[in-house]
């Protein structure tokens, strides 16, 4: 209701907290609160714990007020408020830096594609959020914003690359947010933060900045959430081709959100809790997968541990390759666009040394890297003919210490390595195109959250969501904040 002088007053921040994005819409569709007080309870949240978290790095708290006063479209999520990842999507008239101090000038001057969809159902975008340079850390430290930590704990990382938008969600700056995934951005910071992080098939949802491919097609956009609804909608809204796609995600037959719903099927569910090419893995990541797999037990999953047919070792090598040709391209672009500047005053040294690392390999190598890949997707393809879930520790180990990777080496082998010895679940997913979630059911001994990994065939979302969803019911997280 409006105040006496005619504004809008902030809610109650108990009661902002304890709704979901869905649950925040109904409110507002309902008349029970105005999208202007859900609104300017989000920026109270955001201006009281920013400070300190460092998750919003691009406030637009004016423009947001001034969407308020046009009016919003009559969507579902009408009157939430977004956050969204300042890494290759466009906000008109936000900055576009990528982390970067190579872009800290650039301002697209439209919405991509996906921004659009995020508007036209009726968020309202508060910011965008920090994110490592260029994605290319699993930590959230760019030199040119600073750390984002991990709202539990001040001294451990809320994960990468999409730091910003879990620290936000995490801390109840609200209650989702934008986010990307091109080696398990979105399911990283989710397992650090407790939060539910869903990974979409490849080409599901447009990429933010409008082109048909980001990183040999291993990126993909969605969101990270408190509720597994809030990512079935979210889903829903954002999800359809554009024009000139590279790729085309097998379609649902019903809508993400419907799939919450029904009897829960009896899935086929595999468990692997090693890394894929021999990476340790800490016994609060391990147990957190065995639990999960007597919680799908209990809600009427087949539970088989079996090794997957992933050649971990084939996989290392092709990230390695994809991912330095693709910085390679992107240092390049940054040569041409300041014309006499030295690199090193406008890029990190990792990034600096990933693109030197591009030098030593082939046009060849990155074919083969790709048939790798393409190799990886048939056999996974046909394992989930067996099975409906794969079901692993989403990452190596708890919430590391602030800063434990950084980008100011210069060795990209050393480097590569100790990043991906952290992730050895989660690229899988991203080099075939197939879905995949982390869904926070775990602690380590000291209370950090661990979430656990579930992946399913290329188009097979529903399952998942409606998996977790049972997974939530059995043992909800939303106290977790």
């Amino acid at each position: 209701m409006p105040d006496a002088d005619g504004g809008h007053p902030a809610l109650n921040e108990e009661e902002y907290r304890r709704h979901d994005a869905t649950g925040l819409a109904a409110l507002v569709a309902r008349g029970e609160v105005s999208a202007e007080e859900v609104v300017e309870s989000a920026i109270a949240r955001i201006e009281a714990l920013n400070p300190r978290l460092n998750a919003v790095i691009a406030p637009l708290f004016d423009e947001a007020r001034e969407a308020l006063r046009r009016g919003l479209p009559e969507g579902l999520l009408r009157g939430v408020p977004w956050l969204v990842k300042d890494l290759n999507t466009w906000v008109r008239g936000a900055p576009a830096t990528h982390g970067s101090r190579a872009f800290r000038d650039f301002v697209p001057a439209h919405d991509g594609e996906l921004v659009r969809r995020h508007r036209a159902a009726g968020l309202v975008v508060l910011g965008k959020t920090n994110t490592p340079e260029f994605g290319l850390n699993i930590c959230t430290s760019p030199a040119l914003f600073g750390p984002t930590p991990n709202p539990f704990d001040a001294r451990r990382s809320a994960g990468g690359s999409s730091g910003g938008s879990a620290c936000a969600v995490a801390s109840g700056m609200l209650p989702a947010a934008h986010a990307t995934d091109s080696g398990g951005s979105i399911r990283i910071p989710a397992s650090n933060c407790g939060l539910f992080g869903l990974k979409p098939s490849r080409a599901r949802v447009p990429l933010g900045n409008d082109q048909a491919e980001g990183l040999a097609g291993f990126s993909t956009g969605h969101a990270v959430t408190h509720s597994v609804r809030d990512s079935a909608l979210v889903l829903d809204i954002t999800s359809g081709l554009m024009p000139g796609d590279a790729y085309a995600a097998p379609p649902s037959p019903i809508s993400f959100l419907d799939a919450l719903e029904g009897p829960m099927p009896a899935l086929r569910v595999a468990l692997w809790s090693e890394g894929y090419a021999g990476e340790p893995v800490a016994e609060a990541c391990r147990g957190a997968a065995h639990e999960a797999a007597g919680l799908c037990e209990e809600v009427g999953c087949r539970v088989e541990e079996v090794r997957p047919p992933v050649d971990g070792h084939a996989l290392r090598a092709a990230f390695d390759v994809l991912f330095s040709a693709n910085v390679r391209v992107l240092v390049a672009g940054i040569e041409a666009r300041h014309p006499g500047i030295a690199l090193e005053s406008l890029i990190e040294p990792v990034t600096l040394a990933g693109s030197e690392s591009a030098r030593r390999h082939s046009a060849s190598d990155y074919v083969s890297a790709v048939l790798a890949t393409q190799r990886s997707a048939r056999a996974l393809g046909r394992f989930f003919e067996r099975y409906d879930v794969l079901l692993t520790p989403t990452l190596a180990h708890p919430p590391l210490p602030l800063g434990y990777i950084d980008m100011q080496g210069e060795d990209w082998s050393a480097y590569l390595e100790q990043l991906l010895n952290e992730i050895p679940f989660t690229p899988l997913f991203n080099a075939t195109g197939a879905p995949a979630a982390s869904v926070p059911l775990g602690r380590d001994a000291d209370g950090m959250p661990v979430g656990v990994q579930i992946g399913a065939a290329l188009g097979a979302e529903g399952t998942l969501l409606r998996l977790a969803r049972e997974l939530e019911r059995a043992a909800p997280w939303h106290h977790r904040t």
